[in-house]
């Protein structure tokens, strides 16, 4: 027998919240024209809560009025705003009501409890909502941003595939390198050296250089120096050098295994302490793209 609670309007709860979840998942399974509703408004809004989350991810909150007690009432607003707009709805609850009212017609409800395995299983409902996150994410992302990563993406991927870095750790520190490609490193004559990790060239480097202007931190203090930096023929192979120097380089070893663990900001942290770069709050900078930006 179905507790009368299962049936309750779940629309007061808070859209993340786990009671509120478990709740949703027995009301499912009760069956009635009431159940469904409330089942399918509530997951409407856990889905609106994530298309929000995910907008306010993909965008800068490093204010200076930006904190912790001001991002968790933000939190909570979001959460209250996403029942509110499921309240009226926005067309999803309705779909859902008329899917499972058919599934309930098609199949035994006391067979092995179909409500539950055709939709509103924990899991499964979980990762509906990620999945719909993401999309939320892409369509989310600023143009320069998009135009950013579909221009360089496959590049990512192969380089990742050969050292197990990952392609979104990549794409953030070229993104952080060069200003999301406004800023690329040009030779005097203005020829581009795809070089997009800012490498500089050594003693041992055997292949082209450019030479140009780029910023210097010496006790914190910025300084603007003239450096020779590596130039490549491709931005795919910008990438695969980059690839093959943090994986031949046994100073980055800690920062390799951060990325194997997809640990942006140990990754991040790692780099920075291995003397990738000399800016002070590089590593807060790089973590900050790849997790609320690429994510």
């Amino acid at each position: 027998m179905i507790p009368r609670t299962a049936t309750n309007d779940l629309s007061q709860n808070l859209a993340i919240d786990s009671k509120g979840l478990g709740e949703l998942r027995q009301s499912a399974r009760a069956g009635t024209p009431e159940a469904l509703k409330s089942a399918s408004q509530q997951f409407e809004a856990m889905f609106v809560n994530m298309m929000m989350k995910s907008m306010r991810d993909a965008t800068p909150q490093d204010g200076i009025f930006d904190n912790q007690q001001t991002k968790m009432f933000t939190t909570m607003l979001d959460q209250q705003t996403s029942q509110d707009i499921a309240k009226k709805g926005i067309g999803l609850a309705d779909v859902l009501v008329r899917q499972l009212s058919k599934t309930l017609q098609q199949q035994d409800v006391s067979a092995g409890d179909p409500m539950a395995r055709a939709l509103l299983d924990q899991a499964k409902l979980q990762r509906s909502i990620e999945a719909s996150g993401g999309a939320a994410r892409t369509a989310a992302k600023p143009a320069h941003v998009r135009a950013f990563q579909d221009k360089l993406a496959s590049h990512a991927e192969e380089a990742s595939r050969a050292s197990g870095i990952p392609a979104k750790f990549m794409l953030g520190q070229a993104a952080l390198e060069s200003g999301w490609g406004r800023r690329e490193i040009r030779g005097r004559d203005g020829s581009n050296s795809h070089n997009l990790f800012g490498i500089k060239a050594g003693p041992g480097w055997k292949g082209r250089v450019v030479e140009t202007a780029t910023t210097e931190y010496v006790n914190g203090k910025p300084q603007v120096r003239v450096e020779k930096f590596r130039a490549y023929d491709s931005y795919a192979d910008s990438f695969k050098d980059y690839a093959r120097l943090l994986s031949n380089n046994p100073r980055y070893e800690k920062a390799l295994a951060a990325a194997n663990g997809t640990d942006a900001a140990g990754f991040a942290r790692n780099l920075q302490r291995a003397g990738y770069a000399t800016d002070p709050n590089y590593a807060t900078k790089l973590a900050s793209i790849i997790k609320r930006t690429l994510a």
